[in-house]
Order: structure tokens, then C-alpha cells, then sequence
């Protein structure tokens, strides 16, 4: 077996890994055709990658133009502990406010030292002015250098 197949995660082990981590790093594509890259927080609906972000914002322009993205969840700060899903795909657009108030919700609930009691009146706030999004994915690579030790 080549090295890229004894790191390659299981999709247990990819899917661990999705519900585990809170950001994603989201690539689009530029008016320039250059890479508009971003850190977003995110939350797993339906087994997919769902984040929300403001409607006029540089990503979702790009988004509009072409659905295409690729996006990143790693995890791990030395060689033998990075981890990491990319996925490449398309986005699924949804501008229905209370689906996209259920996509901020779902991230609000996973982020750390939110005030309670606060979420429910900004995610609804937020919503009026916000885009949910889906990633479809059409290709998925993985790696767990852990795997290497093993």
C-alpha cells in the first residue's frame, strides 16, 4: 500500500472528524479567477457542510457567479497529528429565512462563550440579512498522518 492509502481516513473516521471541528476553510473563485480563501465557522445538516454568511459578502458574490468551492477541515499542530478533510464540490444556495436561522443556530450552538440567552435574538436578526449555503461535495480526499505511527 502507498503512503497516501495507509493515511486515507475511513468515512467514519471522516465523518468524526466533520462533527468534531467547528471551522472550515472555504475557497471561491474571484471575479480574476484568483482563489478567495476564508475561515468560517460551520455545522454538519444532513451529513453536509452548511455555513451561513452575509448575503453582499465577497464569497457569496463569488458563489452567485460560479457554485464551485473547495473547502478544508484539518486539525492536528505537529506532522505525525495533522488530519484533514477537503472536499470539492458545489454550493446549494437557500435564502429562506428560517432555514437559514436553523444554519445559524446549528453553528451558534457550537461555538464556546456565547452568552445564553443571546443566540436565539442575533441568529434571528442575522438571518433577515444572511444566506445559508450546502456543500455538495463531488470529491473527497482525506489524510491521518497518525497513521504513520500506527
Amino acid at each position: 500500500m502507498n503512503e497516501r492509502g495507509r493515511v486515507a481516513m475511513t468515512p467514519e473516521e471522516v465523518t468524526d472528524l466533520l462533527a468534531k471541528a467547528r471551522k472550515v476553510q472555504i475557497a471561491t473563485i474571484n471575479r480574476d479567477g484568483t482563489p478567495h480563501l476564508v475561515a468560517m465557522f460551520y455545522a454538519l445538516l444532513d451529513g453536509r457542510i452548511a455555513f451561513w454568511t452575509y448575503r453582499a459578502s465577497q464569497k457569496a458574490r463569488n458563489l452567485a457567479r460560479d457554485p464551485r468551492l473547495t473547502c478544508l477541515v484539518e486539525d492536528g499542530e505537529d506532522y505525525f497529528e495533522l488530519r484533514g478533510v477537503q472536499m470539492a464540490g458545489v454550493v446549494r444556495r437557500v435564502d429562506d429565512t428560517p432555514a437559514v436561522a436553523q444554519v445559524g443556530q446549528l453553528i451558534a450552538a457550537r461555538l464556546t462563550g456565547v452568552p445564553a440567552g443571546t443566540v436565539d435574538d442575533y441568529v434571528l436578526q442575522a438571518a433577515r440579512k444572511r444566506a445559508a449555503y450546502f456543500v455538495e461535495p463531488e470529491r473527497i480526499t482525506s489524510w491521518d498522518h497518525r497513521k504513520l505511527l500506527a
